[in-house]
């Protein structure tokens, strides 16, 4: 609401009481007479702190025309303006131009009247920074200690500053005690705002060391708004002695706490003091120490680790500010898991005869115990070292493992077999022939015949008659080998029949394939009665011709020379029997008989 000077005057002013601006933006101070004045002097004062008011600027209205008339700038850049409607200009607003400014207006038998404006001048501090202690802080302190300093600076008014911990604030007192305290100190720069330093106090606990801190500003805008400005985290290095110690082993072991032989295997230790207590690394042997080489780290590194590095390996922390009562030295023991390679009581290669009987012994070094078992084409045969063999058959050829393993070391194991070649006479087996549905062979069917053996050495295959295929392994059955004959029924076949025989150097063995009756073909039985008719007739015909030239014109060839005209030579085809196959026939040439008169 305007401010009245005088309230019995008829003049009135309209006059913002607070005016709030940013620094650096323009600003307009309004001062507006109420009612008909036609001639008034208008002024503008400022109060400054010793309390005198110099004269700024004024304005006398004649008629409907304000002349302004400017007095004392106060050195101000840019200067103080007064507008056409008596208002005061204030370009780009400092912190210095917070102040009161007193509008007076004259306007003779009308009185005088007065306003005050009191500006306020905002401004947004830079980014807020923070300085962490950056020394090693001891919990053991009794005392509050220097936590870090945080700075706000070049604002308007002067910012406050509040102290987090894991994003939750700290309530610390400005006073002085033992358990945390902060101190403030606000400058006020050349420029005129102001900066704000603020420094944290704590009596730290061990919790501290993975704690995260910061600060934060908070500030004033306009119309009663506020910022905030969060410094960024920081962490604290702390020193606080040891109150336990870990001894483990770091490598890859077994939930029994096996590690392998040839294996890298490191031993850690670690103790929760800061910074970093010096670590002992020692073996225990006859219960002396024999300290060992490890790094500052507190790790132990052995590569390629034998059976003979097994045993009790201790760490020990010297951190000198423990308690009394903690436990500074851990032990472990170092189990190394091995496997030697299995040995057999019998060679690569074992021979028996046919239906004997043989023990083979498995023998393993290992620890921890390693068990044992045999397999046979992936079968198992039975666990131990043991493996016995009876009444042994050709099923029985074959390789036999012997495999070792570590039942709490599973990725340890190792394997050695043999192989049992069975000797002994040939086994044969025939495919029998399938019986003809009208019970009997007929000359010329087409049959095959097949034998297969097995035995070792390995059996030749042969058959009593030629023409008997390569004896070939039979796929799927081990061991075996079978031949095939391919053959025409005949009807000496059925009387003799045709034998396989299998054979090696421990004897042999032979089965005959029989027939029984086989019926001769009738068809072809026809053609042989043809052929041998047209030969006999071909042989008279032969023998007629001969007898007739022995007897030289004897009276009957004579007679029959003689009633005819003078014989030519006849050409006379000769007509061999035919042959089987026309192809392979020979050309035959005609032969000349001559006539003798």
């Amino acid at each position: 609401e305007p401010g009245l000077l005088d309230a019995q005057a008829e003049v009135r002013l309209s006059v913002p009481p607070l005016v709030e601006v940013m620094r650096g933006k323009s600003v307009i101070l309004n001062c507006t007479p109420t009612g008909a004045h036609d001639h008034y002097v208008l002024e503008w004062f400022l109060t400054d702190r010793s309390g005198a008011r110099p004269r700024l600027a004024s304005a006398e209205m004649q008629g409907s025309e304000l002349q302004v008339t400017m007095h004392d700038t106060r050195g101000r850049s840019p200067p103080y303006q007064l507008d056409s409607q008596g208002s005061l200009v204030l370009a780009e607003a400092q912190v210095g131009d917070e102040r009161d400014y007193v509008c007076v207006v004259r306007a003779g038998a009308a009185g005088t009247a007065e306003a005050t404006a009191r500006l306020n001048v905002f401004a947004k501090p830079e980014a807020t920074e923070v300085s962490p202690n950056k020394g090693t802080l001891s919990v053991m302190e009794d005392s509050a200690q220097e936590i870090a300093t945080c700075n706000s600076r070049n604002g308007n008014p002067v910012p406050k500053i509040t102290w987090y911990r894991n994003g939750q604030r700290l309530e610390v007192p400005v006073e002085m005690n033992p358990k945390g305290y902060m101190t403030s100190r606000t400058v006020r720069e050349a420029s005129g705002l102001l900066s704000l330093t603020s420094t944290l106090y704590l009596r730290l606990r061990k919790d501290d060391r993975d704690a995260s801190f910061h600060c934060a500003a908070h500030y004033s805008l306009p119309k009663g708004r506020h910022g905030r400005l969060d410094s960024p985290t920081f962490h604290l290095t702390l020193h606080y002695p040891t109150e336990h110690v870990q001894f483990w082993l770091g490598s890859p072991s077994t939930p029994a706490g096996w590690v392998r032989e040839g294996d890298t295997v490191q031993l850690l230790c670690r103790g929760d003091g800061s910074p970093s207590p010096e670590y002992t690394l020692f073996r225990l042997q006859d219960e002396q120490e024999e300290v060992l080489n490890a790094n500052f780290e507190g790790n132990l590194t052995l590569e390629g680790v034998t059976r003979g590095q097994s045993g009790t390996y201790g760490c020990r922390v010297e951190d000198y500010d423990a308690a009394d009562d903690v436990q500074l030295s851990k032990t472990l023991e170092l189990r190394v898991a091995y496997l030697d390679p299995l040995e057999l009581s019998e060679g690569k290669v074992l021979s028996l005869p046919l239906n004997s009987s043989a023990v083979v012994n498995c023998s393993v070094h290992g620890l921890p115990t390693p068990a044992l078992r045999w397999t046979k084409d992936s079968t198992p045969l039975g666990d131990g070292p043991m493996l016995s063999l009876s009444s042994i058959t050709f099923d029985s050829n074959g390789t036999y493992i012997c495999e070792a393993s570590l039942p709490t070391v599973p990725v340890l194991s190792r394997t050695q077999n043999f192989t049992l070649l069975v000797q002994g006479l040939p086994e044969l087996r025939a495919a029998e022939i399938e019986p003809k549905a009208d019970g009997s062979w007929r000359e010329g069917d087409e049959v095959t015949l097949i034998c297969s053996t097995r035995g070792h050495p390995e059996p030749k295959l042969s058959w009593s008659q030629l023409g008997g295929s390569p004896a070939e392994p039979i796929p799927g059955r081990q061991g075996w080998v079978s031949s095939s004959l391919t053959l025409k029924v005949t009807s000496a076949l059925s009387r003799d029949g045709i034998s396989c025989e299998a054979s090696n150097p421990h004897g042999n063995k032979r089965h005959v394939f029989h027939f029984g009756t086989v019926s001769p073909q009738t068809s072809q039985a026809g053609v042989a009665v043809m052929a041998v008719a047209v030969s006999v007739g071909l042989l008279l015909l032969v023998v007629a011709v001969f007898y007739c030239m022995r007897r030289k014109g004897g009276p009957g060839c004579r007679r029959r020379r003689e009633k005819g005209p003078q014989t030519q030579p006849r050409l006379i085809h000769s007509h061999p029997r035919r042959h089987p196959h026309p192809q392979l026939q020979p050309q035959t040439q005609p032969r000349l008989i001559h006539s003798h008169p």
